[in-house]
Parts: structure tokens; C-alpha cells; sequence
């Protein structure tokens, strides 16, 4: 399989966000459905470097397509802290 690509991880998760800010998601589902997109980028990894990754991921949580409870299991799972 392919590697995910940094853009593709940064579009999916603008895409998750407004599920649960307009009330079609919970937060326990948009802690799964996190949880599922990083075990497929743990299965496939990621095609960008650690230091791309954690910008990546930073700049998501200043935007909020990622919530700050949420910040960590990416951080932890992916091995980035």
C-alpha cells in the first residue's frame, strides 16, 4: 500500500472537524474516527518527516481542525513526541 501523504492527512482532518462543531458527530465518535486514521497511517505510515508531521499537526490544532483534547493521540500514537 501507499503511504499517506501529508496533504491528504491535513485535508481529512478539515473534513472530520465541522462533524462534530454542527452537532452530526459526538465526541466520543470523533475520537474514534481520529483513532482510525491513525492506526491506517500506522499500518501505511506517513510519506513526510517527523518535523513536517508535527508542523502539520500544529497548525491543524491553531485552525481547529483538530481539538486540543485531541492534540496528543497523534502526537503519542504516531511516535512524534
Amino acid at each position: 500500500m501507499a503511504r499517506i501523504t501529508l496533504q491528504r492527512l491535513v485535508k481529512e482532518l478539515n473534513k472530520l472537524k465541522p462533524e462534530p462543531d454542527a452537532g452530526r458527530l459526538k465526541s466520543h465518535d470523533y475520537a474514534r474516527r481520529l483513532a482510525r486514521m491513525i492506526q491506517q497511517l500506522r499500518e501505511r505510515g506517513l510519506d513526510a518527516d517527523r518535523a513536517a508531521a508535527t508542523a502539520a499537526l500544529a497548525e491543524a490544532l491553531e485552525r481547529g481542525a483538530l481539538t486540543a483534547p485531541m492534540e496528543a493521540h497523534p502526537h503519542n500514537r504516531l511516535g512524534l513526541a
